[in-house]
């Protein structure tokens, strides 16, 4: 053997084992691919959305980002459970804030479905909730709670049956609210008085027979309390 090839040879010379075992196993490492010419790989990053792959997009020195469809998909779908986390949404909100996102329209329907699967999205439960922060904290009718709940998107016939759930009590909570009003408006006249209350009570959704029986009694109620002076 010639010395110059010596030591090349002695390199690839495969290692014998003692004792007559096989040789060893010799793993083969692969080196990752070289970046195309004008491109760069950027990091990866893990979605938001639970049990999501990490994803690699490539970014052109341009800066074009080449997202595939699953990324694009993930993004969406990162992007809708940040706004449920500030605030419940109905599936039509959400539908909204998916195509937003420029997923594909069969692609909106099965994220969609998979979030009403998994109890995030329920225009039954959203129905509710928006009803009862209507009566318990606003003091308003059902005029107005149907309105509400149409603007949010919830179906006609899930509102309807969210407020048929409501006790025929118009009236009472009317006059509920009439009472609060009714001490402040005490500097000014009767009618004044009767008319904006009214005015309050019709926006916040009572019809008007309601309103105004709720308005005048509760002024009654009011004037009968201070000395002296007594709406009639």
């Amino acid at each position: 053997m010639g010395s110059e090839n010596g030591g090349e040879r002695d390199a690839l010379a495969p290692v014998i084992p003692l004792f007559g075992g096989p040789p060893p196993h010799q793993p083969v490492i692969e080196e990752a691919p070289e970046p195309a010419q004008g491109e760069r790989a950027a990091p990866d990053w893990n979605s938001t959305w639970a049990g999501a792959p990490s994803r690699t997009r490539t970014v052109t020195e341009s800066g074009d980002e080449g997202d595939d469809p699953s990324a694009l998909r993930e993004a969406a779908e990162s992007s809708l459970l940040r706004k449920l986390r500030s605030r419940s949404l109905s599936i039509r909100e959400a539908r909204t804030v998916l195509t937003q996102s420029d997923l594909p329209a069969d692609q909106v329907d099965d994220v969609i479905d998979a979030f009403v699967r998994l109890g995030y999205l329920d225009d039954a439960a959203l129905a509710e909730q928006l009803m009862h922060a209507a009566v318990d904290r606003k003091g308003q009718g059902r005029q107005v709670i149907a309105q509400t709940l149409a603007k949010r998107g919830i179906p006609r016939d899930v509102a309807d049956a969210a407020i048929d759930e409501l006790p025929d009590d118009d009236a009472d909570r009317a006059l509920e609210f009439a009472r609060t009003k009714a001490r402040s408006l005490s500097s000014v006249d009767h009618d004044t008085a009767l008319r904006r209350l009214m005015g309050q009570l019709a926006r916040r959704g009572y019809p008007g027979s309601v309103a105004m029986n709720a308005a005048k009694l509760a002024l009654s109620e009011a004037g009968s309390t201070r000395s002296g002076v007594r709406f009639r």
